[in-house]
């Protein structure tokens, strides 16, 4: 098993930046994927990343594409997710996710441990 504490999150006005951090302990060798939820949303992937590649996937959608970028330091047993030109629909609790090995990493079901949470809010 693996314990995930998500760090990093607070309050950005628009147009600012943010760097989630969510440190691994226990069983580390995963794939770890960041999702978030918004406000009754239902919860939505956001970023992946491979843990022996370091290949990384995101979200299919355009929400943010060329905004987003998702990192990892085996050696810190740490994943980031580095969030720029924020925007006030962005606001969420940001979750990071190690993965199963099984079904899509884009599905939450495919992941299996989970952090608390972090909450980010952007102010327009």
């Amino acid at each position: 098993q693996v314990q995930l504490v998500e760090s990093g999150g607070g309050l950005v006005q628009a147009g600012g930046s943010l760097r989630l951090s969510c440190a691994a302990s226990g069983r580390t060798r995963y794939s770890m994927g960041w999702f978030r939820q918004a406000p009754g949303k239902e919860r939505e992937f956001v970023a992946g990343n491979h843990w022996s590649s370091g290949s990384t996937y995101y979200t299919d959608t355009d929400s943010v594409k060329g905004r987003f970028t998702t990192s990892r330091d085996n050696a810190k047993n740490t994943v980031y997710l580095q969030m720029n030109s924020l925007k006030p629909e962005d606001t969420a609790i940001y979750y990071c996710a190690a993965y199963s090995g099984t079904g899509t990493y884009y599905a939450d079901i495919s992941y299996n441990s989970w952090g608390q949470g972090t909450q980010v809010t952007v102010s327009s």
